[in-house]
């Protein structure tokens, strides 16, 4: 099955393909029961149903499910970094809520919300100092680019194809994919598109980053001279695949959003937190205007987001644009914190980079015997491995990666495939060393009974 046939492919896996049937068939009665009640029950989306299991329990780095089988989960919808039900944090929550304050009305405040927002201006890069907090990260996108159009009065963004930021009107416009359009009729106005820097899927298939650069800025520099009122780039500082720029790309964007006077908006709702092998991605190239976060900001256990951005910015208070019932939920802060603080007690953005090397490294040398990898691209524990047919055409290994996906999957390993081809690997940060070397053991063994 060719998965450019079908329209869930850039976000998730195939999940409606005769692999993922015999996948679901091998399920015991008892799974597959609860599975039909799922299909019975929600409505039904690309990307979500039918659903691939049952889980019973989701500790540390593992997801577990109606049989108590364990599989180290390199997924995690990126809620994970501190680990899944994380102790401390799991005992903040019981905390807060043990004070009769897990929730805040509006006009009032809390202790734990006023802590939350002081540690991120802290741990932030500098000039990061002010902060709201919403639900969910595509209301944090929302908010970003609802600043970013008020402080400049201007109205048009620049965004990236094949970038998701969000499901609500504004996300899902300035996000790239026709998936999240398709039938809604007109979205916000203003959201223009350029193309992500790829340095290995290039159209040109260009070899020099340099160059490469040069023509993916040519096309943010066209559109802005041809665009007037452009308010906000709102970027992925590396992409969800992930795709990784040069340094020299995002300080090029830096300088132009500076003299232009244009927001640089960072979505690291993903990418936050320790992931890449520092707290924020931003710190391995620029420092935005406004920094979006979420997923891990509610410590693994509650929905949560928010933005931090600089406090020149603060002149809107006539206006609100982060209007939300839960905008300072004691409950939500309170996870918050305990995740943030797990993670620098244990060191966990160290163990990222430290560690993220190394299986990047194991990766690469794996390439050398495996002409199915065609690339290894990544920082920290944010991992994507492109896998082909054919190292001179690039193209996509779509079956290749499915049937790799589930013979991991057998051996308790479990991942997300993006673009049909990409085996995309985003653990928790606590992983140990002998869950990096299970990691590449069993993706080497997928590989070789693949190959032979």
């Amino acid at each position: 099955m060719n998965p450019e046939n079908t329209i869930s492919e850039d976000q998730g896996d195939i999940n409606t393909s005769e692999q993922r049937s015999l996948y679901n068939q091998s399920l015991d009665k008892a799974t597959q029961h609860w599975l039909e009640e799922d299909a019975k029950y929600f409505f039904h989306q690309a990307l979500s149903t039918p659903v691939m299991n049952v889980l019973s329990k989701t500790e540390g780095a593992y997801i577990y499910d109606l049989n108590g089988k364990k599989y180290l989960d390199m997924h995690g919808n990126g809620v994970h970094n501190a680990g899944f039900n994380n102790p401390k944090v799991v005992e903040a929550m019981i905390r807060q809520m043990s004070e009769s304050l897990a929730f805040t009305p509006r006009r009032y405040t809390n202790i734990p919300a006023i802590q939350l927002a002081k540690k991120l201006t802290e741990i932030t890069p500098e000039g990061l100092d002010r902060v709201l907090f919403c639900p969910g990260g595509s209301e944090a996108i929302e908010m970003a680019v609802m600043l970013a159009k008020q402080i400049t009065g201007k109205w048009k963004t620049i965004s990236f194809w094949d970038s998701y930021h969000g499901t609500g009107y504004q996300a899902a416009a300035v996000s790239g994919q026709a998936h999240f359009l398709k039938g809604n009729g007109p979205m916000v106005p203003g959201a223009l598109h350029a193309e992500f820097p790829n340095y290995y899927r290039n159209p040109w298939k260009w070899d020099n980053p340099d160059d490469i650069d040069e023509e993916y800025l040519r096309q943010i520099k066209l559109i802005i001279r041809n665009e007037p009122d452009i308010a906000a780039i709102v970027a992925e500082p590396i992409s969800s695949t992930p795709v990784v720029p040069s340094k020299n790309y995002w300080q090029e964007i830096r300088s132009l959003c500076d003299r232009e006077g244009i927001f640089l908006i960072f979505d690291e709702i993903i990418e936050g937190l320790g992931r890449t092998g520092k707290m924020f991605a931003s710190e391995h190239y620029v420092t935005p205007d406004v920094l979006v976060l979420g997923k891990s900001l509610g410590g693994g256990m509650v929905p949560f987001a928010g933005i931090v951005s600089k406090s020149e910015y603060n002149v809107l208070q006539d206006s609100s644009i982060g209007h939300f019932t839960h905008e300072k939920n004691p409950l939500c802060c309170a996870a918050g914190l305990a995740e943030i603080e797990y993670i620098e007690e244990q060191k966990l953005v160290e163990n990222a980079a430290i560690k993220g090397e190394y299986l990047m490294n194991s990766f690469r040398k794996m390439q050398e015997n495996y002409p199915l990898i065609g690339n290894v691209a990544g920082k920290g524990f944010h991992i994507g491995i492109d896998l082909i047919k054919n190292p001179k055409t690039k193209e996509r290994a779509y079956e290749e990666a499915e049937r790799i996906m589930y013979r991991c999957m057998e051996r308790g390993l479990a991942f997300k495939i993006i673009e049909g081809n990409v085996i995309t690997l985003r653990p928790s940060l606590i992983l140990t060393q002998d869950q990096c070397d299970f990691i590449i053991d069993t993706i080497e063994d997928a590989l070789r009974q693949e190959t032979h």
